[in-house]
């Protein structure tokens, strides 16, 4: 099998806001590329890279796919990835592995949410990047003012024009390159092919004022070059591409390019400026890696010629192709029948088949080297996140920080009997997407299953049923409110029984007190003279925690309470274990109907992040949601509002923050405290939770 040399490999990531035209500009690269005789396309079925049924009936990027093919004696290892912020993690664990991203905007509406969030992540992880602007041909678009909205969100490195358009809308059929000042002329064929000419004398003023900035702004890029320029002496192209190149790689420019994926012009463009101009695997020369003995995060050189080590970003689980494992190799070599460790769970692996992707097409690949990224097939315990390495040099790479679900249902199988089909059918697409969470709520009995949002949890609902066959109920989960009480009381629990033979008999003596919020429940024992019988105390607590499981108002469960058993009664013959267990249970019960009880509510802790003009709405919509303003604090153009807030008026929180900010709103959401609910709020509960309980009858 062939071997890349990691100087000829690139790693390029396709990053973009939804429908920004990444998997068509991808398509239209591997038809270049030879990898398909035509240009797929997700409505039709022909596309390669997003296959999954999902996307094919939403006609979006649900899950990032590999593409890998040869361009210009390169090897590109493509990664299209999601831009729809319900599976925008994808995107984000892309990053970690590519050199280089290509980040797509629309000629017509320029820098939307997820663009800024991707933005974000190159600087993160510390990715050159290039912006393609897409969408050219279309009505409205403009490429000036696409730049000038583009250098007005992106301040921090330099956006510089290394394209500029022939035509606009429907005649834009070109591209003046600013680098060789040739025009490229398309033919209306979409098949990429181009004659290279003079510029157009009606662009050459604008070409000409463009070139000149570009070769300001690159020879700023070396000390010696920019001294020979402000003294008027002459710079080669090689230099001005040399200092381009070096600027890039330092991510202090970030070039735009421009064409159209529809009619394939300017996508031959965007792969011979990824080879020219962006790095390869050798650009990283260290990584972040977790100290497998302290736990702590280190920097670890990258080794061409040391022990294995990869990490992997992603997996793929099918019912029938088994699970496929991605990964990128940023140390040595793997080859078939290798024992490896994987260095996250501890467990050794026999490493079977290694190929590359085109979408779902598998092409064989031998083995693995470094710099590049492969896939391997049926491992058994790895996941995405994992590092596998040399069992005799283990290293644990950092995984990536992921966003938090936001959005949670109840889930309930429709047959009967499918709850542990449920279970591992779940725990497999776990494996595949880490935003996942799924838990069963002890006190609700529900099985929850949490998300990034509404079209997340839908997917996944889908895939449940065309993979696994396992068909669900989605419903809004339950809250688990419980009951404490407010006052204190000091009640007789007593149980008599007579029916002849040997009674049942208990006398306890109970005092029922609050205890400060969070603090749970405490027993205490304070009999003394043998009034009870040390061996029936155990029964008494046992009773009363078992009355606490359904409190007296709603059934919820009883917390922050003390109980004190101070006195009592027993018979020698009669009393029992049991005796005193339904004694004290019924002491419970009558004092916490006499010490005042109440219901509590689960408060979370919110942290919302917003742009400047939007704060006045989230702020209100908190506040109309019993939420309490804790602070809020400046970040970049955003700012970060901190607030408590009931779970029960933020449980659909995600759709209600994204229509009030265009999408721009960010929230985490975590559990902070109990608190009483409101006198009239709790009366509706209670009123609920009886009307539930009669329909169970």
């Amino acid at each position: 099998m062939k071997k890349y040399e990691p100087n000829i490999i690139r790693n390029v990531g396709m990053f973009s806001h939804g429908g920004e035209g990444k998997t068509s500009i991808v398509e239209a690269m591997l038809f270049l590329a030879g990898e398909n005789n035509r240009i797929g396309r997700v409505d039709d079925g022909t596309s390669l890279m997003d296959y999954e049924p999902e996307e094919i009936e939403r006609k979006i990027t649900i899950s990032s796919s590999l593409a890998c093919f040869e361009w210009n004696k390169h090897k590109f290892n493509l990664l299209d990835t999601p831009g729809d912020d319900n599976f925008i993690a994808d995107a984000k664990l892309c990053m970690k592995v590519v050199d280089s991203a290509v980040i797509i905007m629309s000629a017509v509406s320029g820098v939307k949410v997820q663009t800024e969030k991707v933005w974000e992540y190159t600087d993160e992880f510390g990715i050159p990047s290039c912006i393609f602007i897409n969408k050219m041909d279309r009505e409205r678009a403009d490429f000036n003012a696409t730049v000038e909205d583009i250098k007005k969100n992106f301040t921090d490195r330099t956006i510089l024009p290394i394209h500029l358009p022939i035509g606009k809308e429907d005649s834009f059929k070109g591209i003046v390159n600013l680098l060789s000042m040739k025009a490229y002329i398309y033919k209306d064929d979409t098949s990429g092919a181009f004659d290279v000419v003079d510029i157009p004398q009606d662009l050459l003023d604008e070409a000409n004022n463009h070139r000149e900035k570009l070769v300001e702004v690159a020879v700023e890029m070396d000390d010696d070059v920019m001294e020979r320029y402000l003294n008027g002496e002459g710079i080669t192209n090689e230099e001005i591409e040399r200092c381009l190149k070096n600027g890039i790689w330092n991510k202090k420019i970030v070039p735009v390019l421009c064409g159209s994926a529809s009619k394939n012009i300017g996508i031959q463009l965007i792969l011979d400026t990824i080879v020219q101009y962006y790095p390869p695997p050798t650009f990283k020369k260290e990584i972040e890696a977790i100290d497998i003995k302290t736990g702590e995060t280190i920097m670890k050189g990258l080794d061409p010629d040391g022990p294995f080590s990869a990490f992997v970003f992603k997996t793929i689980t099918d019912p029938f192709a088994g699970k496929l494992t991605l990964f990128r190799v940023y140390s040595g070599e793997v080859h078939p029948d290798m024992t490896v460790l994987n260095a996250t769970k501890e467990q050794k692996e026999r490493i079977g088949q290694i190929f590359y992707l085109v979408g779902k097409k598998q092409k064989p690949a031998g083995f693995a080297s470094f710099g590049d990224i492969a896939v391997l097939a049926k491992l058994k315990d790895v996941g995405t996140g994992d590092t596998l390495c040399d069992e005799k040099s283990p290293v644990k790479y950092k995984a990536v920080t992921l966003p938090t679900p936001l959005i949670s249902f109840s889930l309930q199988p429709k047959a009967k009997g499918d709850e542990d089909k449920l279970n591992s059918s779940l725990t497999r697409l776990m494996e595949e997407d880490l935003t996942i969470r799924y838990k069963r709520d002890e006190q609700t009995k529900e099985f929850i299953l949490s998300g990034m949002g509404q079209i997340h949890i839908e997917v996944i609902v889908e895939k449940l049923k065309r993979k696994f066959g396992v068909d669900v109920e989605l419903k809004e989960p339950k809250v688990p409110y419980k009951e404490t009480i407010k006052g204190t009381a000091k009640v007789q629990g007593k149980y008599k029984r007579q029916s002849g033979g040997r009674g049942q008999y208990g006398d306890t003596w109970l005092e029922i007190s609050p205890l400060p919020r969070g603090a749970g429940f405490e027993f205490v024992d304070k009999i003394v003279g043998g009034v009870i019988p040390k061996q029936y105390i155990p029964a008494v607590e046992k009773g009363i925690v078992e009355a606490m499981e359904q409190g007296m108002l709603a059934g919820y469960p009883v917390t922050d309470i003390r109980v004190s058993l101070y006195d009592g009664s027993y018979h020698e013959v009669d009393s029992s274990e049991m005796a005193f267990k339904i004694a004290a249970s019924m002491g419970f019960k009558k004092g916490m109907e006499a010490a005042n009880p109440t219901l509590l509510e689960p408060i979370m802790k919110v942290e919302v992040i917003v742009p400047d003009e939007n704060m006045g709405d989230v702020m209100g919509d908190l506040n109309s949601r019993r939420g309490k303003i804790m602070g809020v604090e400046s970040k970049g153009n955003n700012q970060v509002v901190k607030a408590t807030v009931p779970m029960a008026e933020i449980l659909k929180y995600a759709p209600d923050l994204r229509s009030m900010t265009g999408g721009r709103g960010t929230f985490t959401v975590e559990f902070s405290h109990y608190e009483e609910v409101p006198a009239h709020i709790a009366a509706k509960i209670i009123e609920n939770a009886k009307k539930e309980k009669e329909q169970e009858k």
